[in-house]
């Protein structure tokens, strides 16, 4: 089964320093970074409003939990926003290339 991750970065160059470690690690197999967007938050009571780049990372849903807590850990922010679900469908090549990174195996 695949699974996504998502987290926002204060930048493209933060979050293309995680997804090069996480694919580094092979914890990911594709790392989309989105461009800027306008994220508007509740943060300690407080409603704030930052620039930030969100990025989508994908991997094996046997991957997830390790990958989740990796990105946690190695995330710019204090406290980063790391949501990660398995993905009920994906296509049979999409499957069987995120299945293969479970495996140890690299393809492109």
């Amino acid at each position: 089964m695949s699974a996504l991750i998502w987290s926002p970065f204060a930048d493209e160059t933060s979050a293309a320093l995680a997804a090069g470690q996480l694919l580094g690690e092979g914890l990911i197999a594709c790392a989309n970074v989105l461009p800027a967007m306008r994220s508007i938050y509740l943060w300690q009571g407080e409603v704030q409003e930052t620039a930030e780049v969100g990025v989508l990372f994908k991997t094996d849903a046997s991957l997830l939990e390790r990958a989740t807590d990796r990105l946690a850990e190695i995330h710019p922010y204090a406290t980063p926003a790391v949501l990660g679900w398995r993905a009920d469908t994906a296509s049979r090549p999409t499957a069987a290339w995120l299945a293969a990174l479970a495996g140890g195996e690299r393809s492109a």
